[in-house]
């Protein structure tokens, strides 16, 4: 596997030079892996590119309205030629893609993302840490193909970068950030939808889901550490989902004098951890040490063993990092 960064440049000549492409999201897909993949496919088939676009699970109710997102699938044509490119987007290894991707040769395979310690898994890595979103590493991607960027690739680009970004609320919201936004907007984004779809468009369900959430928060370390946790009995008695806890962390990072914080998620035979900080305490480094990864700021992993092993090893990690 060849462990290495490569340039804007290099990235461009292969997508020129391919002809086939598949657009991979990684499992539980946000805002960033979905807008990410549809709009550089989108910008690719400008180019007359076959594009094709991949992930394991459904795309989630708040992302259909994506341009192209009913073009997802969760199986792949079976005439694909040898030299597809491959390309996945905003994960730091492979697999997040899932179980059922192809064995790939790392030729085949472009890595874009934006994530702390990602594994450079690729023939072609285009990893940039700075940025706020994978979109908009995809963004310079565009930029230097030259490619017409139209509504549909806009507002795809700006979901990327309002989800990473907590609609433009978390401290990665850079000034480029910003003004990409309004480059954007100016193309055509649709804003008001991404608002309203992403943001605003909460279901009831989700609503009496985060009332038992913040009834259930937990505190710790003087105050600085809140966590709770959601199982499969709290989405059946709210009529919830998994997707219904979409950013309920932010929440509980949101409590008075709470550094960081964690939604332990024991669902569908599952246990997953989100970890957020306003920034003394690296949860990227402490979900690293258990398996996971993430920014520095908002990190993730998935457990083995009980929640309450569990909640004692996040915190010892996180102590670990100075909390």
């Amino acid at each position: 596997m060849i462990q290495e960064m490569t340039s804007t440049e290099d990235v461009v000549a292969a997508l020129r030079r391919c002809d086939a492409f598949v657009m991979i999201s990684h499992v539980k897909p946000d805002g960033d892996t979905l807008g990410a993949g549809l709009a550089l496919g989108l910008a690719l088939e400008k180019l007359g590119k076959r594009v094709c676009y991949y992930q394991q699970d459904a795309v989630p109710r708040t992302l259909r309205f994506l341009p192209g997102a009913e073009r997802i699938s969760s199986t792949l044509p079976a005439n694909l030629p040898e030299d597809t490119l491959y390309v996945f987007c905003d994960m730091s290894d492979m697999a997040r893609a899932g179980t059922h991707v192809p064995r790939l040769s790392p030729e085949n395979v472009l890595d874009i993302d934006h994530h702390l310690g990602n594994g450079l898994f690729g023939a072609y890595n285009y990893v940039l840490p700075t940025e706020c979103s994978t979109g908009t590493c995809v963004m310079h991607l565009l930029r230097e193909l030259g490619v017409q960027i139209d509504a549909g690739i806009a507002t795809c680009l700006l979901t990327t970068i309002m989800t990473d970004t907590g609609g433009l609320m978390h401290s990665n919201t850079s000034p480029g950030a910003l003004e990409l936004s309004a480059e954007l907007m100016r193309l055509g984004a649709d804003k008001e939808k991404i608002t309203r779809e992403i943001f605003s468009n909460k279901r009831v369900a989700a609503t009496k889901l985060l009332g038992r959430v913040i009834g259930a928060m937990h505190f710790s370390h003087d105050g600085r550490y809140c966590w709770s946790a959601v199982d499969d009995e709290m989405l059946s008695q709210c009529g919830a989902d998994g997707e219904d806890t979409e950013d309920m962390v932010n929440v509980l990072l949101g409590q008075e004098g709470v550094e960081v914080a964690a939604l332990f998620k024991a669902y569908d035979g599952e246990l997953r951890v989100s970890l957020r900080s306003t920034g003394r305490v690296n949860v990227q480094a402490a979900a690293a040490s258990l398996g996971g990864g993430g920014h520095f700021r908002a990190a993730g992993l998935d457990c083995s063993g009980t929640l309450a092993d569990a909640v004692k090893s996040v915190d010892s990690a996180l102590v670990a990092q100075g909390l």
